[in-house]
């Protein structure tokens, strides 16, 4: 290979880069045994568990009082917060009080607040809408805490959901009126 030095040395820099994040996931899917949805500003996942003192002081914080912790049965992860936002979902506070008050610094509150934090994957089943099928309705609309740039109505009445702005709190699953939900939670693959 014939590569100026710099660019030489930036290959290399790349090419060492992609294999320490390979093996960190590599390291982290045989180490870690459920993946959890972590709270607002949580590190990456093996930096979280390792910041992460288990205080409590992020649910204490909660307004919603949404933060579960992980049993004895969690492993490495036992003792740590964690989301269920199709039981409970996060209510995408602006302040971010339970990353705020993380006295470790493990959950961070982002310098752009919620632009780009999320939480999982919302999925809208328009199959289940009742407004698709001549109802009227906006209450996923109405509760979404991120407004209209993440969840607004069509001309029609229907609802469009906007992953660019979607943080994926779950408010919208929790909300739907239908049975099942016209929307589902997904976590993140990482």
């Amino acid at each position: 290979m014939n590569l100026p030095g710099g660019d030489r040395r930036t290959f290399l820099k790349h090419a060492f880069d992609g294999m320490l994040d390979h093996v960190a996931r590599s390291t982290e899917d045989r180490i870690v045994q459920r993946r959890y949805v972590r709270p607002p500003g949580a590190l990456p996942e093996m930096s979280f568990l390792a910041a992460c003192t288990r205080c409590g002081e992020c649910a204490a914080a909660c307004p919603p009082s949404v933060i579960k912790f992980a049993g004895p049965d969690g492993g490495l992860a036992a003792g740590t917060p964690y989301l269920e936002p199709n039981l409970g979902p996060c209510v995408a506070c602006t302040d971010m009080p339970c990353a705020a008050i993380c006295p470790t610094d493990a959950l961070i509150v982002p310098p752009t607040g919620w632009t780009g934090v999320r939480l999982g994957r919302v999925t809208f089943h328009p199959d289940r809408c009742i407004t698709f099928q001549g109802e009227a309705c906006a209450i996923c609309v109405q509760a979404c805490p991120m407004g209209a740039k993440a969840l607004e109505l069509d001309r029609d009445g229907r609802p469009v959901l906007k992953l660019e702005g979607c943080v994926a709190c779950g408010v919208c699953v929790r909300e739907c009126p239908t049975m099942p939900s016209s929307f589902t939670f997904t976590p993140l693959e990482r």
